[in-house]
């Protein structure tokens, strides 16, 4: 039976249904024009009810009718509103109980209290002053309620007096009225009469009941005599909801969904419900098409027959078995090796790609806690199985620590457990060590920039283990990767983090994307991440080309020569008093910056191991050129002036003004230059020449 389908129990519930509408309309069409008159009163209102207008009618206080206080519809009546019944909004107060009445309500004193006004009816908690018999009756005696209140039970409940209250009983065959708690009634489902079939509900009503067919029935089709239903079977007739990763189960009266062979619930569901909905623990691993090779062919052949044996209970077992088998592939590649390399690529693609994807399927089946596992060619995997927090996450292995932050863990809505998973293949050096390296278009631009024109070529080194990362759940800010390596970067030599990034042939490239390195040191670099994947640290190193030893000597030596002129010049100025004057106060200041300008560049342009030095280096420079340029517009500004103003009387004035401006200006302007500089793109600063 369909959701919602209820089945009438006798004919006539189904032809006074069908017979309703033809009802209404005899009952509306003998008024004729009065029937549309909004104005004129209704015929059709019930009792307890009173009309509104041609149309509606509005129930009485303390009544109420199945669509509001007023109604349209003629087959509607108005109810008495148990004020008193849950949830009740009136309060009478302590040791006194609500009554109920037709059309509204009033406070009686609860059994073994009596108010002290005399006032038995009580309308709210202020008229309340209901206090304990025994408080006012001596002697202490028991009162009976049952004859102190004759109808404190109603209908054909019994009442029964016990110390200091009172119950009400039903008689056999009877049951109290859900509404009513003091009330009997007639209850046909539960007088031993059966009188529905198993495949039915039996619901009571005051004086009657119905049959309702249970979920998963349908009524017989025929002539209605009841209980004549069967069973329908959901699953074969399609009218099922069970999710595809789940097979539907038939039931008496009903379906469940079984999770398949090999799938787990997902979290947050159950097995064997309506709503199941599973995962599939270990995923399909099939091995590259058009790559011959045995190694392979022999490696997929022990993958399958793991995935044909796996068990939830054997999970550890099989993950210990499946890093076992890769540690024996990378150990012993065989014919792999002797692929051309775009092959081996295309096989090693599937199979980072392939390990990782049954990893993360094969830790929702491990119990919480933290899991490591080795084999004897050097791949570790490290996995830590629980529920989101927020401490630190940190996975270590021989070379390589992974750090992360529970709180960064996106919450997907459910509780179920997460997985984080550090594996390491160093197997995997000897076929992508030589892959092609993409840049991201900012570190080309960089690259380009710092060296113009001289750039020739660049090649690249893998310096640490190939790892793959990977969370079952989403994250938000950056993970954290140090990777140790025994290669020391050199000063034409960069350091990249990079991952493996699958081409659209199937093989791949190093990508770095999404990467940055944040600090790298002799033996080791720290690396973050938006984005988990396969990852490395990758040492670029930049060919030159090397510049004319000639232009290198003729540098050398003019630069030389200009500090030792500049030095007798500035000493000249300044120790001179009888020439000092606004002219050569302009000229000595010319003459240290660009003194200060050439020795820094004569002894300090090839000190780019430290960048934070290589950094204030470049800023230093580049502040003392344009120091030395805009002293040199000082001068000539002070000379164009001094020759328009040759009479004495303005000549003064020209000195006041270049005393006043000339320090701000000269040392100000390139300051101001150098800091906006700095500030938009601070990574020129600092990049080896």
């Amino acid at each position: 039976m369909e959701r919602g389908e209820i089945e009438a129990p006798f004919p006539y519930l189904c032809h006074l249904c069908l017979s309703a509408p033809g009802l209404l309309v005899l009952l509306l069409f003998p008024m004729g024009p009065t029937a549309q008159n909004s104005k004129a009163c209704a015929l059709w209102c019930p009792p307890k009810s009173s009309c509104v207008n041609g149309n509606a009618c509005r129930c009485y206080p303390g009544f109420i009718s199945s669509s509001g206080e007023i109604f349209m519809d003629p087959l509607e009546k108005c109810d008495d509103i148990n004020e008193c019944g849950p949830p009740s909004p009136v309060y009478c107060g302590s040791s006194a109980d609500c009554q109920n009445t037709e059309g509204g309500y009033h406070c009686t004193c609860s059994p073994g209290y009596e108010p002290t006004s005399g006032v038995t009816i009580l309308r709210n908690e202020s008229e309340n002053t209901c206090q304990g018999i025994h408080k006012f009756l001596l002697p202490l005696a028991h009162v009976d309620e049952c004859q102190h209140r004759p109808r404190v039970c109603k209908g054909r409940s019994i009442c029964i007096n016990t110390n200091g209250s009172y119950t009400c009983q039903c008689p056999p065959g009877l049951e109290f009225n859900p509404e009513d708690p003091r009330d009997c009634t007639e209850n046909e489902c539960t007088s031993g009469r059966n009188p529905c079939h198993s495949s039915a509900h039996c619901l009571n009503f005051v004086g009657s009941f119905e049959c309702h067919c249970r979920p998963g029935w349908k009524p017989i089709p025929g002539p209605l005599q009841w209980p004549k239903q069967h069973n329908v079977d959901e699953c074969s007739s399609g009218k099922h909801r069970c999710h595809s990763s789940t097979v539907c189960v038939n039931t008496v009266g009903s379906y469940t969904c079984h999770c398949r062979q090999g799938w787990v619930p997902k979290p947050g569901f159950q097995d064997k419900q309506m709503t199941t909905i599973c995962e599939e623990i270990f995923p399909t691993w099939t091995a590259p098409p058009g790559i011959k090779s045995q190694a392979l062919s022999h490696f997929f052949k022990r993958i399958q027959d793991l995935g044909r044996n796996f068990s939830s209970a054997s999970v550890l077992n099989t993950v210990r078995d499946l890093v076992q088998e890769m540690g024996h592939l990378l150990e012993t590649p065989g014919d792999l090796e002797t692929q051309p390399l775009s092959e081996q690529r295309f096989a090693v693609t599937n199979l980072l790609f392939g390990l990782e994807n049954v990893l993360r399927g094969l830790s929702k089946a491990l119990p919480e806690g933290s899991w490591n596992f080795s084999s004897s060619a050097g791949i570790e995997v490290s996995l830590e199985v629980q529920a989101p927090s927020y401490r630190n996450i940190t996975l270590t292995q021989n070379r390589t620590e992974m750090m992360l932050t529970w709180g960064t863990v996106h919450d997907s809505g459910d509780s179920g457990l997460a997985v984080v998973g550090l594996l390491s293949t160093p197997g995997m050096h000897r076929f992508l060590a030589e892959a092609p390296l993409v840049l991201d278009a900012e570190e080309q631009t960089t690259l380009h920039e710092t060296h113009r024109g001289l750039l020739q070529e660049t090649s690249h080194i893998l310096l640490s283990d190939v790892i793959s990362a990977f969370i079952t759940k989403d994250f938000r800010s950056p993970v954290t990767f140090v990777f140790q390596h025994s290669v020391t970067p050199g000063p034409r030599e960069k350091v990249h983090c990079v991952y493996w990034q699958r081409g659209q042939n199937g093989s791949g490239y190093w990508d770095t994307r999404g990467c940055w390195v944040t600090r790298t040191r002799d033996n080791s670099t720290t690396c973050q991440c938006t984005h988990l994947s396969i990852f490395a640290v990758l040492m670029a190193h930049y060919s030159v080309q090397n510049e004319d030893p000639a232009l290198t000597v003729i540098t050398y030596v003019g630069l030389s020569l200009s500090l030792l002129c500049l030095l007798l010049v500035a000493l000249t100025f300044l120790l001179c008093k009888a020439i000092q004057n606004t002219s050569t106060s302009l000229h000595l200041q010319l003459s240290l910056c660009l003194f200060l300008a050439h020795l820094l560049f004569l002894t300090a342009t090839d000190r780019t191991e430290n960048k934070v030095l290589c950094a204030l280096i470049a800023g230093a420079l580049h502040y003392l050129y344009l120091a030395s340029f805009t002293w040199m517009l000082l001068v000539g500004l002070h000379l164009f002036l001094s020759a328009r103003n040759l009479m004495v009387v303005n000549y003064s004035n020209v000195n006041r003004f270049m005393k006043k401006a000339m320090f701000p200006v000269g040392y100000g302007v390139p300051a101001v230059i150098v800091a906006i500089s700095a500030a938009s793109r601070p990574h020129l600063y600092g990049t080896p020449t």
